[in-house]
This record gives C-alpha cells, sequence and structure tokens, in this order.
C-alpha cells in the first residue's frame, strides 16, 4: 500500500504522549509508485506546512498508485490508525481515467465539505483556466479533516493559502488538535468568543 521509503510515521499511542499534530501527506501517483518520478507534491505540502504552521507538527507521508482501493486503505491508516488531524492528499483530482482521488475521499468520509473544493477552485482559476478540471473535494472522517489538493507545488501553495485559514477551526469543531498558524504567512480564522 505505501511507497517505498515511507517513514514508519506514528502510531496512536505516539500521538498520545507527542505534543506535535500529526499530519498525513499521501501521494496519489502511479509513476511516484513505481519510482520512475520523484515525488514534488508530498515534499511541496510539508514545505508550505513548514510555513504556515507554528504548532510543533511531524508528517505522516506516503505514496499509493492510483488504486482506489489502496487510496481508500492509506487513508482510513492516516484517520484511524495514525490518528492524523489532517490528512493532504496530492495528485489524482483531474478528469483522467486513472484520477481517483476524489471518488477515494468520498467513499472514506462521512461527511463531505464542499466550501473546500468551490474555495481552491475559485483561487486556481486567477492562475490557470484549467482549473475548471479539478474535482478536488473535502470530507470529515471521525477528528480527521481530508482535503485533496493538486499534484504541482505551486497549485498546492495556492490552494492552501485558499483554505487554510479556516483548517484550524474547522479541527476545533470536530475535536481535532489545536493549530495556530504564522500570522504574517497565513491568518488563521477564529470567531471571538462573546463575552
Amino acid at each position: 500500500m505505501w511507497g517505498e521509503g515511507m517513514p514508519s510515521g506514528a502510531d496512536q499511542s505516539d500521538e498520545n504522549t507527542s505534543r506535535d499534530a500529526l499530519i498525513g501527506i499521501l501521494t496519489v501517483s502511479d509513476r511516484a509508485f513505481a519510482g520512475t518520478y520523484e515525488d514534488q507534491g508530498g515534499p511541496g505540502i510539508i514545505a508550505a506546512l513548514s510555513d504556515y504552521l507554528t504548532t510543533p507538527w511531524r508528517p505522516v507521508a506516503g505514496i499509493v498508485g492510483d488504486e482506489r482501493p489502496a487510496i481508500e486503505d492509506a487513508l482510513i491508516d492516516l484517520s484511524d490508525r495514525k490518528g492524523c488531524c489532517l490528512i493532504l492528499t496530492t495528485g489524482g483530482t483531474g478528469p483522467a481515467l486513472r484520477d481517483v482521488t476524489p471518488e477515494a475521499t468520498a467513499a472514506v468520509c462521512e461527511r463531505i465539505m464542499p466550501g473546500f473544493g468551490e474555495l481552491m477552485r475559485t483561487a486556481s482559476l486567477r492562475d490557470v483556466p484549467t482549473a475548471i478540471l479539478s474535482r478536488q473535494i473535502a470530507g470529515l472522517r471521525g477528528k480527521s479533516l481530508i482535503v485533496n489538493l493538486p499534484g504541482k507545488p505551486a497549485a498546492i501553495r495556492t490552494c492552501l493559502d485558499a483554505v487554510l485559514p479556516a483548517i484550524p477551526y474547522c479541527l476545533d469543531l470536530i475535536g481535532g488538535y489545536w493549530l495556530d498558524t504564522n500570522p504574517e504567512r497565513c491568518r488563521a480564522f477564529r470567531p471571538v468568543k462573546s463575552a
């Protein structure tokens, strides 16, 4: 299921004894999984989150091919067994026949959060007209938020710039890990509590 070089990550017991948030990063790519293409999406997500987050966090990264059962198994593992509060996928969101990341995501989520996909496509349309071909979605599984991102690092940044301000509060609402952001890079929005 996981690509070669996959860090073992942390199991649920590690999360309970660690102060670091665990963030799942799943690259979906036949070529990267086969080792014929260097994964740029996963490292792109890690680089972006390193700029945005001030909360201590650790990536739990993996690579799978464009096979729906493998994607579903990996997402369930990252959520249920690894205890990741946030899971970001990269790749497999276009209209090609083997692009099945949104279908796999929808299959494992209990609730879909359509605003994420809508906003990411809107933000991406400012850069490229082909953003309308993206089918990325987001959804909730237990205390995990799963968000599909594009495969290219520049597009990943565009999409994270758009949706990351809402992610910490979403995690608050589902009882997930508390994430703080660097306000100079990305200001997380949380409603002001009334007295």
